[in-house]
């Protein structure tokens, strides 16, 4: 069985799910000017930069997410995200639709979950990673669980794994001067 490193190596395309992986979980219901509710979330920083890092290198990111929200499509404008499908609980079919328009191979994708419409996904990528506060269910199911909780660094641990198996690390801690440092 491939190691993580391994799977780490051959990704092309990150994929995850939002509430519980790029954010802690919680939704946040604030009221607007017109004394509506309006609906937003907060994503980590780390994550962020993240994203950039992956994009200059070419690995093509995307999130899968049940919910709808406008800080999603914010974030993954920002994040340079080739694929931002929301308001979907059946994510099988998008999921075959980003293999069909991406022409990548199960092994080439990963993907980062923390629920149980997340599995479904799991069992049809190279390489399935949890979150460290996804439910012990979809722990048990993935190729890899984070140290980091979702909305707390996950995807930057995950990123960071990708970046330093495909050679990558190198160059991203010289473009910040930083230097001989082991981990």
């Amino acid at each position: 069985m491939n190691s993580n490193y391994d799977r780490a190596s051959k990704v092309r395309l990150l994929l995850m799910d939002v509430d519980g992986v790029l954010t802690d979980g919680r939704v946040l219901f604030l009221p607007n000017a017109g004394g509506e509710w309006t609906e937003t979330k907060a994503f980590d920083s780390q994550d962020g930069i993240a994203l950039q890092w992956l994009h200059w290198k070419g690995i093509k990111t995307g999130v899968i997410s049940g919910r709808k929200s406008p800080a999603v499509e914010i974030r993954a404008k920002q994040g340079h995200m080739a694929y931002c499908y929301q308001g979907n609980i059946e994510k099988i079919p998008l999921l075959e639709e980003i293999f069909q328009d991406s022409g990548l191979k199960p092994e080439e994708v990963a993907f980062i979950g923390d629920d149980f419409t997340d599995v479904v996904i799991f069992r049809r990528v190279g390489w399935a990673v949890a979150v460290g506060n996804a439910r012990p269910e979809v722990k048990q199911s993935a190729h890899y669980v984070t140290a980091a909780k979702g909305g707390e660094g996950a995807l930057r641990e995950v990123a960071e794994m990708v970046l330093k198996a495909q050679g990558y690390w190198d160059e991203i801690l010289e473009k910040y001067e930083i230097g001989g440092i082991e981990d």
